[in-house]
């Protein structure tokens, strides 16, 4: 072959070659742009209460129209649980699709080391971009491609001008030498969904599908609402819950003493009842009761001069308009989320997950806070929209929790959980709305931070079932077992007293009682029912590493002398 003919044979062959790698390189960017985002967006003790689509006595306040209409608009779970109702234990569940005893989380003062954050390390096995932005708590460093978070004031950050670590800063908390961190002017939900909004825009790397969990501080104590809320509901009642007033028999010894002398020590009140905590004692703002009431003495507190029940009535508004005024500012933030979605041509191909870390009493049974394994506290809302997969206006009262969203968020990107995950998928039932064979029919419960923070909630684990739910205080601390010191002696959680409680059981029959009202354990008739949830428990318990034993004898003791009460 002539020489002229070589170079062109070479040339185009070297074309051909080259469109060939071309093409395989644009299959290649397809194929990952085929997959779908992630965005998993959660706040902070954000309750199923403060939501249209769960029907509360606050949903004709209409409180989340933008939420709701995500929800309506994909598969709405209405038997979702946290396995933990506390901040740091919650997070570090969703992380590592575990339990509190097997991932080492079991209170506020948790570290989650940065390899046993095991969902962002399996999204990016897949071929993902991770990112973090917001708040995390869980102190060790992000073990995300991109991580933008609070690390200020006990990693809470602050509602304004949060101080947040971004990636390439030494991480490290506030009170580190080694800290770094940016001040951000503005409200933490508006700052943390522009900082989510310009990562997607400007910092990701498009030619890869993404997971950004994009997590709110708000609505977390103290309420702090942009100034644009101040006038929102401002004139609305807000619907009390009757057992704000009226707690029936809800509850036991171990939660209200003997003869009731503990009531005024146990769980944060709306009302005056807890002379420890309550909501009014850091709520209100002396200067402006002086200013309705000319004869106040500063040294007075609102209490002295207004009856117990108009002190729990304007405490209770006051205390929900300041909650609720937060959630607007949640729900005006997902609205420009979603708008940016849309506008990206991103939003149809995105699986878009909405929850709370845990619930949140708002006044029922006379309580703030969470902690407890009573509903408000330990339902999580949840709610998936991704209309290629899930049918809009579809609803399951299929039992999962916190534990699980890992593994299905693993599936769903198309990837396989690890066996160190307790937790279990359900992408089946996103697809079909119908629960698989053998699913689940209970969750586990455990609550280790034994009277902390002056919330003073007794420890307590349990199970429950689509209707039922039983309840163990064993009201002791755990120790440490390698200096046997105890955890309410830690210095952050705030403590002005030590004292173990009343160990007793709670049963609910939440068909009959769905607000709690009646502690039905001594009734005959429930007598086989309580065998047979006491035998699950322990089943329970044992699967999943939960037991006691050698770990902590001290609790196994009371457990042991009291099981059969």
């Amino acid at each position: 072959m002539p020489t002229k003919f070589k170079i062109k044979f070479f040339l185009l062959f070297s074309l051909v070659l080259s469109l060939t790698s071309c093409s395989k390189v644009e299959t290649k960017e397809k194929e990952q742009n085929s997959k779908p985002n992630i965005l998993y967006i959660m706040a902070d003790d954000h309750t199923t209460q403060a939501f249209g689509i769960y029907g509360s006595r606050l949903a004709s306040l209409n409180p989340t129209p933008t939420l709701d209409k995500i929800a309506n608009e994909g598969m709405i779970f209405d038997n979702c649980y946290v396995t933990n109702s506390i901040c740091t234990p919650s997070r570090a569940t969703i992380l590592t699709g575990q339990y509190s005893q097997a991932n080492g989380v079991l209170d506020l003062e948790g570290v989650l080391p940065t390899e046993n954050q095991y969902l962002p390390a399996e999204i990016k096995k897949l071929g993902y971009q991770t990112a973090l932005i917001g708040k995390y708590h869980l102190s060790s460093k992000p073990n995300f491609d991109y991580y933008n978070v609070l690390t200020a004031h006990g990693e809470q950050g602050t509602y304004f001008d949060p101080v947040l670590t971004e990636t390439g800063m030494n991480f490290a908390l506030e009170n580190d030498p080694k800290f770094e961190g940016k001040k951000y002017e503005g409200h933490s939900s508006d700052v943390i969904t522009d900082i989510s909004i310009d990562w997607l825009k400007n910092k990701r790397d498009k030619s890869k599908p993404f997971m950004l969990m994009y997590q709110f501080k708000a609505p977390h104590d103290n309420f702090e609402y942009a100034p644009r809320y101040k006038d929102y509901l401002n004139d609305t009642y807000i619907p009390e819950p009757a057992s704000l007033y009226h707690n029936g028999n809800n509850g036991s010894v171990a939660t209200r003493g003997a003869n009731d002398s503990l009531i005024n020590v146990i769980g944060s009140s709306v009302s005056r009842r807890n002379t420890i905590r309550s909501m009014g004692m850091t709520m209100w703002d002396k200067s402006s009761i002086k200013d309705s009431n000319p004869e106040f003495n500063p040294s007075q507190k609102l209490y002295d001069f207004i009856s117990d029940k108009e002190y729990t009535h304007e405490t209770y508004q006051e205390y929900l308009k300041r909650y609720l005024r937060c959630v607007k500012g949640v729900d005006d933030n997902v609205a420009r989320m979603i708008q940016f979605l849309k506008d990206e041509g991103l939003y149809d191909n995105t699986i878009i997950v909405y929850t709370g870390d845990q619930g949140f009493m708002l006044g029922e049974h006379d309580y703030i806070d969470k902690r407890w394994m009573y509903e408000e506290s330990m339902r999580m809302p949840f709610f998936v929209r991704y209309p290629k997969l899930i049918q809009p206006g579809s609803r399951t009262d299929a039992i999962i929790n916190n534990a699980d969203f890992a593994p299905t968020l693993i599936e769903l990107a198309g990837g396989n959980p690890p066996e160190q995950m307790q937790g279990h998928s359900f992408e089946s039932i996103l697809k079909t709305a119908k629960e698989p064979e053998g699913w689940q029919q209970s969750t586990y419960y455990r609550y280790w931070m034994h009277m902390a923070h002056k919330h003073a909630n007794p420890a307590h684990f349990g199970i429950r079932t689509k209707r039922y739910k039983l309840i163990f205080f064993y009201g002791k601390y755990w120790v440490d077992t390698k200096d046997m010191k105890a955890t309410w002696n830690k210095e952050s959680w705030g403590n002005s007293f030590e004292m173990d409680t009343p160990a007793a059981w709670e049963f609910y029959d939440l068909k009959v009682d769905p607000n709690e009202m009646n502690n039905a354990y001594n009734e005959l008739e429930y007598a086989e029912t309580i065998t047979d949830l006491k035998k699950q428990l322990i089943a329970k318990r044992k699967e999943l590493n939960e037991e006691d034993g050698d770990k902590f004898p001290h609790i196994q003791k009371v457990i042991d002398a009291h099981w059969n009460d």
